[in-house]
């Protein structure tokens, strides 16, 4: 992915120095009423890769580390500060940049995964919370099947049958199967990227004609974002789902001090699924995972709810405190 000249995130931004053959991405990601956003940029129209993106640049001499850098780009395309990152994902294919670029630079791109509460960006009009399922819609089960499966599913399903030969139509049904819980299949929510990168191999999605012409309206593979940054995305999503089953990195999202409804709506943003209130609650207790506090809601037109925090002695009692989700099938 070539970054460098396109990601300022902004008009009247100081020039970037010459592209870089490493660039640097960051998905920050924050949950904001019971919503899973990630902070994104807009990149200008002229870009190779035009659209929303993720805040990105070029690593170059001046940053010491690859962390370094990242936050160099974070804060003067967004002015978030961030906390903890971890490094996410290293990707070095060629050609999967939807770019225009035709220089034949093998770019690598270093990932970051951020997890912070959402503040209003405080520098630059192009910077913005989304919510995620504005890329890709058909990952959100809180309310049932999502209705973009149904549009999916068939070209999917074209797509596995065109192959003449009998072996690789096999195949590509066993991955309809094991990725989207086609064919009796179960939905496994972590194969985030699995379903993004089916979809793509399968022509299904912009990114895979190189970002060339305009979104398609009401898509329901979602919206296509700059350069490869829908994959990256994807990939983080997938990342996270997968901690929260064996780490309480969802408290890192969440305030000193909430209710466990709040907490199970956070779960339900980042995981996609819709969860049965009192088995969640059950959950959380045999986890020891919360402590009450003596705080309690108010000023809402229900019942007052004792407000809980994170009980970080979790840490030290056992080695993999987190959440279990069900498993679901589609069909």
């Amino acid at each position: 992915m070539t970054v460098g000249e396109a990601q300022t995130g902004a008009r009247g931004a100081q020039a970037l120095p010459e592209r870089s053959s490493v660039g640097l991405v960051a998905v920050i990601v924050a949950a904001t009423k019971g919503e899973p956003r990630a902070l994104t940029i807009r990149v200008p129209d002229q870009a190779p890769g035009r659209g929303d993106g993720l805040p990105a640049g070029p690593l170059v001499p001046e940053h010491a580390t690859l962390e370094r850098g990242l936050r160099a780009w974070v804060e003067r395309q967004t002015h978030q500060r961030l906390g903890y990152v971890e490094q996410l994902y290293t990707f070095g294919d060629r050609d999967r940049s939807g770019s225009s670029d035709m220089s034949g630079v093998h770019s690598l791109s270093v990932a970051y995964l951020a997890l912070v509460r959402e503040e209003r960006p405080a520098g630059l009009a192009e910077a913005a919370w989304q919510n995620w399922y504005r890329y890709l819609p058909y990952e959100d089960f809180r309310q049932g099947r999502p209705p973009q499966l149904d549009a999916i599913e068939p070209r999917l399903a074209a797509w596995a049958a065109e192959p003449a030969d009998c072996a690789t139509r096999t195949r590509r049904l066993d991955r309809l199967g094991l990725t989207f819980g086609m064919n009796g299949g179960t939905w496994n929510e972590e194969r985030v990227l699995e379903r993004y990168e089916l979809l793509f191999e399968a022509g299904l999605i912009p990114e895979a004609r190189g970002n060339a012409g305009p979104a398609v309206p009401n898509d329901p593979a979602g919206v296509p974002m700059a350069f490869d940054h829908r994959r990256v995305l994807a990939t983080a999503i997938g990342r996270l789902r997968g901690k929260i089953k064996y780490r309480p990195v969802v408290f890192e999202l969440m305030p000193p001090a909430f209710t466990l409804l709040q907490l199970q709506r956070t779960v339900e943003a980042l995981s996609g699924t819709q969860l049965h209130k009192q088995n969640f609650r059950r959950l959380v207790a045999q986890q020891g995972l919360v402590e009450e506090t003596e705080a309690i809601t108010s000023g809402t037109a229900g019942r007052p709810a004792r407000l809980v925090r994170f009980r970080r002695e979790v840490l030290l009692e056992r080695p993999a405190p987190g959440l279990r989700l069900p498993s679901r099938r589609v069909g």
